[in-house]
């Protein structure tokens, strides 16, 4: 199982980091909001983790994101 995210999935989960809500991540990057979900889902299955959070830790521990 890759743990490795897209580029997209990395552009959702930082601006995560900064507080931003599916809403405006969805318009931040022009897509839908289900997009967003989506990438967070499948970004989170990558991870093995539940829940957004245990998904931003993680990806902090791997050096994924930074905040």
């Amino acid at each position: 199982m890759s743990k490795i995210l897209t580029k997209r999935e990395k552009e959702v989960f930082e601006l995560l980091i900064q507080n931003k809500t599916t809403i405006d991540i969805a318009k931040s990057l022009n897509i839908s909001e289900k997009t967003v979900r989506n990438h967070i889902s499948n970004a989170m299955q990558k991870l093995g983790v539940k829940g957004r959070a245990s998904a931003v830790i993680e990806l902090l521990k791997l050096g994924e994101i930074s905040i």
